[in-house]
């Protein structure tokens, strides 16, 4: 019997306690948003097919204000057991688990049955973390994570795989582009990376003095023309 099947059969008689979570509303997101990095981190799957194989799903930790890819996973289902996982990866990544820290990150999930589990709940009681969950069937609450399954199928689906291995290979070499190369347009093109270990501030006034002495070249030079 699956998990979600059992939390249905409890709350059609009334045996679910109240949750441990908080429900956003679509407005939330947009009013209440992060200002530094490791406060807020969106986590989703995704499916990805490898031929002869059948389906895989992509398990990912993303932080909110960066954008940054924490952490991802290629599993086999969809399981409380695949999140913690992902979200342990997370955790030895950033350094949150090795540090004290006022307040650990906070989960921003959608409503699927690995993520109302009592499973990860007790997991994340434990680990000092708190869990937003988007509103049912307004999946732009998870918009940022929800545009990096679009960005990394856009290349990831242009071959065919007909080994677990070869996927995974992809996906890997996707994220450390899409972390540490590709410009991010509403970062200011910055990467992820930069924003996440704070480069970002110190590349942006770079290259506003870099577009200063452009624009002095230029005033200098038309002013010589025009002599």
């Amino acid at each position: 019997m699956s998990e979600s099947t059992v939390y249905r059969t409890l709350k059609a008689h009334d045996l679910i306690t109240s949750p441990a979570f908080i429900v956003l509303k679509a407005a939330n997101e947009f009013e209440h948003k992060t200002t530094a990095i490791n406060q807020l981190w969106q986590t989703d799957f995704t499916y990805l097919k490898v031929l002869g194989w059948g389906w895989f799903y992509l398990s990912t930790v993303l932080d909110d204000y960066s954008r940054y890819i924490i952490s991802w996973k290629l599993c086999t289902n969809m399981r409380a057991e695949d999140v913690t996982e992902t979200l342990d990866l997370a955790l030895q990544a950033s350094g949150c688990d090795q540090v004290h820290v006022v307040h650990k990150p906070r989960l921003l999930s959608d409503n699927g049955s690995s993520y109302v589990s009592g499973d990860l709940a007790e997991w994340l009681q434990d680990k000092g973390m708190k869990h937003s969950r988007g509103a049912p069937y307004h999946p732009q609450t998870q918009g940022k994570i929800e545009r990096w399954h679009q960005t990394l199928k856009n290349r990831i689906l242009l071959e065919n795989y007909f080994l677990p291995g070869d996927l995974e290979a992809q996906i890997e070499a996707f994220v450390d582009h899409y972390n540490h190369q590709r410009y991010h347009e509403s970062l200011n093109n910055v990467t992820p990376a930069d924003v996440y270990f704070g480069r970002d501030k110190a590349i942006l006034k770079r290259r506003e003095r870099i577009k200063q002495k452009t624009f002095e070249a230029r005033r200098l030079h038309h002013r010589k023309r025009a002599a």
